[in-house]
């Protein structure tokens, strides 16, 4: 049955803004049915997008889009369909996991600054597609193995100090981690222990950490970690991502199936 007060409890996750109903379905199914064979039945997958108070018919609409562009595959087995990742969505998922689902923990190491002669917005999209995040004008950072464009000046360093730091993290989608650090803040105290949450719940709640979480991270490059502010909220929303998809295991699919039929 489900949890009690859980809609009322992750009110504030569902609140974030940039819940479209496709990219919510590519982060339910990355998380809960991501291996090869799994899928998720009409059904279930009703039952779930209830809970992330998805409707009906934007479920479908969502269902129709994945499947154009093929990410989904929906097969009728008997009177029920059976939804799952096609080959493409599965490595798009797994390409997408090292990000999503990192470590945490903050370690040393080099990095680098670059020094590029052009200041356009091709310049500054091409440096991103590089693997390296703006500072300022003509200045980017990131990893030391990211190719830098040629006739570029690059200086490496070990170590990163705490002005630099501040200074990369408005960057990188600051106001969105800023906003799910609080919401993953409100949430986290008054969740009720995994053991005493309806399966459904847990997926559901997996889904909203990690489909949060996943929007804002994908869509910069990755810090070398010497120049992560450990204060800032970048980092703190790590932090209680991975703690909560830690706390709350991925629920195997026959358990929620289980528990729906329960309800």
């Amino acid at each position: 049955m489900p949890t009690k007060g859980f809609d009322t409890l992750t009110a504030g996750l569902h609140g974030l803004g940039g819940q479209r109903v496709w990219s919510l379905m590519i982060s339910l199914f990355g998380d809960l049915a991501q291996a090869p064979k799994q899928h998720i039945d009409g059904p279930l997958l009703s039952a779930i997008m209830q809970g992330l108070r998805v409707k009906p018919e934007a479920a479908r609409v969502a269902l129709h889009r994945l499947r154009n562009d093929g990410w989904i595959i929906s097969q009728k087995v008997g009177r029920i369909s059976r939804h799952s990742l096609t080959d493409k969505g599965r490595a798009e998922c797994i390409a997408a996991n090292p990000r999503i689902y990192a470590d945490p923990a903050l370690s040393t190491g080099r990095w680098n600054l670059v020094l590029t002669e052009d200041t356009s917005a091709e310049q500054i999209a091409e440096m991103t597609q590089r693997g390296f995040a703006p500072l300022v004008p003509r200045v980017f950072v990131g990893p030391t193995d990211s190719a830098a464009p040629q006739g570029a000046l690059v200086l490496s360093a070990d170590h990163a100090p705490s002005w630099l730091r501040k200074q990369i993290a408005p960057q990188i989608h600051q106001t969105g981690y800023e906003n799910l650090l609080v919401a993953l803040s409100n949430v986290k105290p008054d969740l009720p222990a995994p053991e005493d949450m309806d399966a459904i719940d847990i997926a559901v709640l997996r889904c909203l950490v990690v489909h949060n979480w996943r929007r804002l991270v994908l869509k910069h490059p990755e810090l070398p970690a010497p120049l992560v502010d450990p204060d800032g909220a970048s980092h703190q929303c790590h932090l209680l991502v991975a703690d909560l998809l830690a706390r709350y295991p991925r629920p195997e699919l026959s358990a929620i199936k289980r528990c729906h039929s329960a309800a």
